[in-house]
């Protein structure tokens, strides 16, 4: 990691508060991200908690949620994002199968409309940066105008996670290998 990790002792009060705050929270921890936001304790504290909403409190449910997730860590080659939600993706349901193309940059086959609105949504946005109003009014119609509102932020929540991630080379931990080709 290109930041030394604080321990507790080393801490100011607002990073103390910071990082506290998130253990106590739906995670149970403090999250990998936080490692280098601790840093900048207005940054980590507002980020985590826009995280802790991203993950647990959209309208998407888990399943789709992780699913946008993993696409944007495949899309950066976020190898700690990646090794973290794969295993809730699949908790969540999500298809072995799907995660695995999305892992070797294939487009998935998907059985149902919501999975494949999103991942339509998040391919195309990652991609060129805009979506197509066939591909919006898609989303909309499986996800609502709230769901749609929602993948958006999440998919801007965990772009900042993937950045912070690879810029801070926040690694994954000791004897776990990545999925992930270059």
């Amino acid at each position: 990691m290109r930041l030394r990790d604080l321990a507790r002792e080393e801490m100011s009060e607002a990073q103390a508060r910071v990082a506290d705050e998130a253990a106590a929270g739906k995670r149970g921890r403090v999250p990998a991200p936080l490692r280098a936001w601790i840093y900048s304790p207005e940054l980590g504290a507002r980020a985590q908690r826009l995280g802790e909403f991203c993950r647990y409190e959209t309208s998407l449910g888990p399943r789709l949620s992780e699913l946008a997730i993993l696409v944007v860590a495949r899309s950066f080659t976020s190898h700690y994002e990646w090794f973290a939600h794969k295993r809730e993706a699949l908790k969540a349901g999500l298809d072995p199968e799907i995660v695995a193309d999305i892992a070797a940059r294939r487009t998935p086959h998907f059985t149902d409309d919501a999975a494949r609105a999103v991942h339509d949504y998040v391919t195309v946005l990652l991609s060129t940066h805009r979506v197509p109003d066939a591909v919006h009014a898609a989303a909309v119609q499986v996800l609502g105008e709230q769901g749609v509102v929602e993948l958006v932020g999440v998919l801007g929540y965990y772009i900042l996670v993937a950045l912070t991630l690879n810029a801070f080379e926040i690694g994954l931990p000791e004897g776990e290998v990545s999925d992930l080709a270059p």
